[in-house]
Order: structure tokens, then C-alpha cells, then sequence
């Protein structure tokens, strides 16, 4: 297929696998009983990487050693080591001696230093990383290191926790005649909230740039996508999300932004789709806004509420529970200026005035995938948010967790 430099993305299969350049390898080292649980991610070339991470202000061993190493290296990346059963938080010097020995290892396996490595965990917080298993993971994965999906499935696979399915996206973009893409595979199903979640999500693309650019493109298309999702309002210690590029000094080009922005939102809506015990998916679209911090900060009320996601699992339309979580951030929404619709439909008109019977609104939240439309009356900016219901599931999923 043709398309015009910078103005269309195709979809492709393969998540990160669908990037030229990358090898990956996802393994069962035993850190959890019978699944995948380290992935190793190696790159032909030097990379530059750019990172957004948890505000957290209890960071896990992996987040704080990779930090360190991105100071260093930033812009000469050569691989990441993600482990899965065991977040590596809360575990003091220990954790970031064995999040240092993790990073070495890769690197002396790749023939690399030590700082061109990344280290990602997720799990249980407050237990320390079996070495023993982690090394002999990673010694399984360089030996396994290929291209292509299948090898792009099984990283993903070995990233997971409590997700159901393994999380890729790929896009196909042009610049000047030429093909690129930008793959990603995550992890993330639980303690999401808004401003990251208990997510992992690796990114990488094929055309040369800097560091400076990258980094610009991440957190802006972090911001419209794993910032505006929700399952449970929990926040992790180990959430990050780094995007790769092969290290020049290139600016980053439109089609690249919006690949890499096409990229994140499918990883994140595909984290909310996999929601712990969910059963319905929720889309809050906020329009009329005075500016596009005040829709987002009313977007993430509503799909962060607990009131609402309770709400929509018995299918109860208590619109005003929609209406309470979006005027309880401070925004500056106007009592008498907004309007709700479901699906498409006009559901309460300004001034509270119920446009649908609760028999009809109820109809609506029948369905498994529900768009609440909140027009604020004010000004011409919007913002979208997502999230799902709160089941029954989720508690059990939870309370059982550890055990």
C-alpha cells in the first residue's frame, strides 16, 4: 500500500517484534510457579531512550536503577531486563544491589556496560528478587534472543501479572518515501489509576533520533493515553513506560508522533480492556471545556470514581454519581452549564433535567461497552478518559492475591 509521508498509520501485527533492529525473548526462570516471567529486550544499535515514570514517591529498586543508568547512558542504550512475580519494592540496598547485578549480567552476556541496560520488575512489593532464578532467566533469554512476533508474544507474556492476555500494538508510518515503525508490548491490568498505573509499557521505533525529541513525544502521548486510564485508583512503585529510537540528532517527526501516540493508546485502552474482574468498558468523552486540563482532570474523576465504577457494574444509572466525581476536583465546572449523555443518547439536559427514564438509561448500560458524553458548557476544548466497572471479581482477585 502507498501512503503519503506523515499523514496515514497502518496497523501491523507483531507489537515490538514488528521493529527492525529489536530481539527479544521471554522465559520461565521460576520466579513464578509454570509461566513467563523474565524478558530480555537487546537492540542492534544505540539507542536513545526516553522514560516517564511513577510519581510514586516509594519507587521500587528498578525504577531508582534505571534512573541512574538513563543519566548516564541515556542516549547509548543497548537493552532492558524485565521480570514478572516479584516487584523488587521496598526491599532497601538489597534490591538495588540485585537490580545493579540484573543490568551486568544483560550487559555482559550482550558485551555492553552495565549502564546501557534497563531493569523493570512487577509483582508482589516487599519481597527480594531470587537471584538465582532471575540469572538463570536471563541466561535462557540471551540464548533465545530472536526477531519477529512470536519472540515479541513471549516478552510480552513475561511481563505479565494478573492480565489475561499479552499486550502489543505496532504502526507503520512514512517519512520522505521511507517505511519506519513504532511497536510496543505491556503489562497492566490492576492498581491502574490516573498519572501511570501499575503498568509497564516498551516502546521502540526505527527512525534515527535524539534523546530531547523523544522524550518530548513520550510524555506528550503519555499524557492523552496511560494517563487517562483507570481501573481501580491505585497507584504502583513500579510504573514506567521507556520509548527507544536508534541515537542520532534528529528531530522527531510528525509521523512519528503520531504513531508513537497511535502505539499508547492501544497499549492503554488494551490495559483497561483487561481490567481486573471487569465486564464492561467505560469511554468518558469531556467536551465544551475551558481548556484541556480542565477536561482531563473531570475525565479522570469520573473513570476514577469508585461510586461510578459500582454503578456501571449493576447497570444502576446514577447519573449523579457521574455528576458528584466530576465536580469534586475543583475544575471550575458551572452548576447550570453541563449536559450528560450515554452512548450517544442526551440522557440529563442542563439544569438537571432527565432527558431518558431510568428504565431507558438502564438499557443502555446493558451493553458492554459504555461512552458517557459530559459536555462542561463552557469553552471548545475536550479530553477522553477510560475505564471499567468495579465486579465482584476484582475482590476476589485481590483479596487473594498473595496467597
Amino acid at each position: 500500500m502507498l501512503l503519503d509521508d506523515e499523514v496515514r498509520l497502518v496497523e501491523v501485527r507483531g507489537g515490538l517484534g514488528a521493529v527492525p533492529g529489536v530481539r527479544m525473548a521471554g522465559v520461565h526462570a521460576g520466579i513464578k510457579p509454570r509461566k513467563r516471567d523474565v524478558a530480555l529486550i537487546a537492540f542492534d544499535e544505540a539507542q536513545s531512550c526516553a522514560a516517564v515514570t511513577t510519581t510514586n514517591e516509594i519507587k521500587a529498586a528498578p525504577i531508582v536503577v534505571s534512573a541512574a543508568h538513563l543519566a548516564v547512558a541515556g542516549a547509548d542504550m543497548r537493552a532492558l531486563v524485565c521480570n514478572s512475580g516479584c516487584a523488587n519494592a521496598c526491599t532497601g540496598e538489597r534490591g538495588e544491589r540485585d537490580a545493579r547485578a540484573t543490568a551486568r549480567q544483560a550487559a555482559t552476556l550482550l558485551g555492553a556496560r552495565a549502564e546501557q541496560v534497563l531493569v523493570a520488575s512487577t509483582g508482589v512489593i516487599g519481597v527480594t528478587l531470587p537471584m538465582d532464578r532471575v540469572q538463570r532467566g536471563i541466561e535462557r533469554a540471551h540464548a533465545q534472543l530472536e526477531s519477529g512476533v512470536k519472540a515479541s508474544h513471549d516478552a510480552a507474556e513475561a511481563i505479565m501479572t494478573t492480565d489475561r492476555v499479552p499486550k502489543l500494538a505496532a504502526y507503520a508510518y512514512y517519512v520522505e518515501g521511507k517505511k519506519y515503525v513504532v511497536g510496543g508490548i505491556a503489562k497492566g491490568s490492576g492498581m491502574i489509576a490516573p498519572n501511570m498505573a501499575t503498568m509497564l509499557a516498551f516502546v521502540a521505533t526505527d527512525f534515527p533520533m535524539a534523546h530531547a525529541p523523544l522524550q518530548r513525544a513520550l510524555t506528550a502521548a503519555t499524557d492523552e493515553s496511560f494517563n487517562m486510564i483507570s481501573v481501580d485508583g491505585d497507584m504502583s512503585t513500579n510504573d514506567a513506560i521507556y520509548a527507544f529510537a536508534p541515537a542520532s540528532d534528529a528531530p522527531a517527526p510528525g509521523a512519528f508522533v503520531r504513531a508513537l501516540r497511535a502505539v499508547c493508546l492501544d497499549l492503554a485502552r488494551a490495559m483497561v480492556a483487561d481490567g481486573e474482574g471487569a465486564t464492561k468498558r467505560l469511554t468518558v468523552n469531556v467536551t465544551s471545556a475551558a481548556s484541556v486540563t480542565q477536561a482531563r482532570a473531570v475525565a479522570r474523576a469520573v473513570i476514577n470514581s469508585n461510586l461510578v465504577k459500582t454503578a456501571l457494574y449493576g447497570e444502576d444509572p446514577n447519573w449523579g454519581r457521574i455528576i458528584a466525581a466530576a465536580g469534586s476536583v475543583g475544575a471550575g465546572m458551572r452548576p447550570d452549564a453541563w449536559s450528560l449523555a450515554i452512548n450517544g443518547t442526551p440522557w440529563v439536559g442542563r439544569g438537571a433535567i432527565e432527558l431518558l427514564s431510568e428504565a431507558e438509561a438502564h438499557r443502555e448500560l446493558e451493553a458492554s461497552e459504555i461512552v458517557v458524553g459530559l459536555d462542561l458548557g463552557i469553552g471548545a476544548e475536550h479530553a477522553t478518559g477510560w475505564g471499567c466497572d468495579l465486579s465482584k471479581d476484582y475482590v476476589r482477585i485481590n483479596a487473594s492475591y498473595r496467597t
